[in-house]
């Protein structure tokens, strides 16, 4: 190998590894909470505080388990029932409702089209906290407060989600295969729902998966707008139970043990839809 060729390739093998490094440093720094929160879901409340969590002994899975699940009556059951209510059917409907928009803002010409997707843009980068108030005032006069709807209902609307049905809409749908449709005189409902909407399966899925996580994470919304506990998500009773820990040490387990299923819902909706999500999200590359 010539000199030449020798001072070409080590900028190379230099960036190839300062990459490697980087990538290698934000696994770990994405991993290693995820380890720890196994481990110490294992562990006793003893072995928790002495910073035991890699001995084989103190082995208290089942038992943390239990009492997970018989803290406070059986309130975490209920919270995650509310979670799955939350953030499942809201990510489902609203991932539908801002397909559907993002559809009507690239295939119909209405007045003031773009500056109605403006304020769209626009509301993506409005701060979720600072609606909250707005938003408990509205429910307040129509009587939501501390009611499923109140927290259900706002998570319904996603400005991102419309953002993203009109680019898939773009991407995915051709005008020419909705011109054919209404040629053979299919309507414009019918024309959509069972033309467009297929096609836009993968985009459907991307922005379902963008909104369950949204919401399954959503903590201020709840926490203004629920005083009853039996409504509260998991985010917030987790909250609730870690205030309490600082004068209950009993409860920093079964946070521990309830943190650790919350994430599992998360991992199961990505692995199973990750085929879909990933070619949604490549949809713009392939085009």
């Amino acid at each position: 190998m010539s000199a030449t060729d020798s001072s070409l390739l080590r900028p190379k093998l230099l960036g190839r590894a300062t990459v490697n490094v980087v990538v290698a440093v934000s696994v770990l720094y994405t991993l290693l909470p995820v380890l720890w929160l196994v481990l110490a879901s294992t562990k006793n409340r003893d072995a928790l505080f002495s910073s035991d969590l890699l001995s084989p002994s103190d082995f208290s899975l089942l038992q943390n388990l239990k009492d997970l699940f018989a803290m406070d009556g059986g309130l975490y059951g209920r919270w995650y029932v509310n979670s799955l209510l939350y953030a499942v059917i809201g990510a489902a409907v609203g991932a539908l409702v801002s397909v559907a928009c993002g559809y009507a803002f690239d295939k119909y010409r209405f007045r003031h089209k773009e500056k109605l997707f403006g304020l769209v843009l626009a509301a993506v980068m409005v701060p979720q906290t600072v609606l909250a108030l707005p938003l408990y005032l509205m429910a307040s006069e129509a009587g939501l407060v501390n009611t499923f709807w109140a927290v259900f209902i706002p998570v319904l609307f996603n400005p991102f989600g419309v953002y993203l049905g009109r680019i898939f809409a773009r991407g995915y749908v051709p005008d020419e295969v909705l011109e054919a449709a209404r040629v053979d005189g299919a309507g414009e409902l019918t024309t959509y729902a069972r033309v467009a909407l297929r096609m836009l399966g993968p985009g459907l899925i991307t922005v379902f998966l963008f909104q369950l996580t949204a919401i399954w994470n959503n903590f201020f919304l709840p926490m203004v707008m629920l005083s009853d506990q039996d409504l509260y998500p998991v985010s917030l009773g987790l909250y609730q139970w870690n205030s309490s820990a600082s004068v209950s040490p009993e409860y920093y387990p079964v946070v521990i043990m309830g943190s650790l299923l919350a994430v599992l819902p998360l991992i199961l909706a990505f692995v199973l839809l990750q085929r879909f999500w990933r070619s949604g999200l490549t949809a713009g590359a392939v085009k």
